[in-house]
């Protein structure tokens, strides 16, 4: 069954009581909250994702709530809580869904290290994916967007999964965030898409999560091979430009985006080694959406 089975209020009251145990990829979170916010997002993107009967597993329990103190009232918050404990600060209510987003990030960054976890986003097609790490503010998450509404699958718009095993990227699709003027931009470039409403004044400025599309969802057991690391960053009036970076130089600034490399030693080594080795490293530029989709579709897996 699929969260959208659930009627908005059925959602609602699911999880006010038990919760809800929700799948993303190969992950399952216990979710429960009485904060209205939080259920308007989850109904409007995560209406395709599996919701799992009441089990005494889960990959992480998190809740969102108010503070037991006058902020449930005088400038109302929300606390993240995670096995109920609050591993942040609490955030102003009306930044309720978008901190539910960001603490299923650190859910993940934080605790899933049989991964080697990378801060980037993931794309595939063809059965091949495309790894972009990069700063914030490089455009990332407004390619990713761009590509994934025009054939790509998406992977992960945050988060790049290397198995250590066999170095398979995993699959973890959840709603792509946008910032500031990439809300308006994927809105317009894509006027079918469906997008929460903005939420100002966080410390990412002005917020807002993209619906996956419904394929990169049903897709979320196939794992796909690394064929391309590309550092994409947006520069206004630039043409579209791949320029090759030698393999050592993507490692050390690949390495510089992972969240565990150091923690898992040699395996993190051995792991980075490899999904260098199978890659073609670039750096991008771009700033008109459809040359970059364009320069992607190019793209040629290296040589087996």
């Amino acid at each position: 069954m699929n969260v959208s089975a659930l009627t908005f209020s059925e959602l609602g009251l699911r999880l006010k009581q038990a919760g809800i145990f929700l799948q993303t990829g190969s992950f399952i979170t216990h979710l429960q909250t009485s904060i209205p916010g939080v259920a308007e997002g989850v109904s409007l993107l995560y209406a395709d994702y599996p919701l799992l009967e009441q089990s005494d597993f889960a990959d992480f329990h998190v809740s969102l709530a108010s503070p037991r103190n006058l902020r449930r009232w005088f400038k109302p918050q929300v606390l993240f809580l995670f096995d109920g404990k609050p591993p942040f600060k609490p955030l102003p209510l009306d930044q309720a869904f978008p901190m539910l987003e960001w603490g299923l990030n650190w859910c993940v960054s934080s605790h899933a290290n049989r991964y080697l976890i990378i801060h980037a986003a993931v794309v595939e097609k063809g059965g091949y994916a495309a790894i972009l790490p990069a700063p914030p503010g490089s455009g990332k998450s407004t390619l990713c967007a761009a590509l994934v509404n025009r054939g790509w699958r998406l992977l992960s718009d945050e988060l790049a999964l290397v198995r250590v095993s066999d170095g398979q990227i995993i699959p973890l699709p959840r709603p792509v965030s946008l910032k500031n003027e990439s809300i308006d931009i994927i809105q317009q470039y894509e006027p079918d898409v469906i997008i929460s409403r903005k939420v100002s004044d966080t410390m990412k400025g002005t917020v807002a999560h993209m619906k996956v599309p419904t394929d990169s969802i049903t897709r979320a057991t196939e794992t796909a091979r690394a064929a391309w690391v590309i550092f994409p960053k947006y520069q206004a009036g630039a043409g579209a430009r791949l320029e090759a970076l030698p393999q050592a130089r993507a490692f050390m600034r690949i390495a510089d985006n992972a969240f565990n490399y150091s923690l898992l030693g040699v395996k993190g080594f051995e792991a980075m080694a490899g999904l260098i080795d199978a890659s073609l490293c670039y750096d991008f530029t771009y700033s008109v959406l459809d040359e970059a989709i364009e320069t992607f579709a190019a793209l040629k897996p290296p040589a087996i």
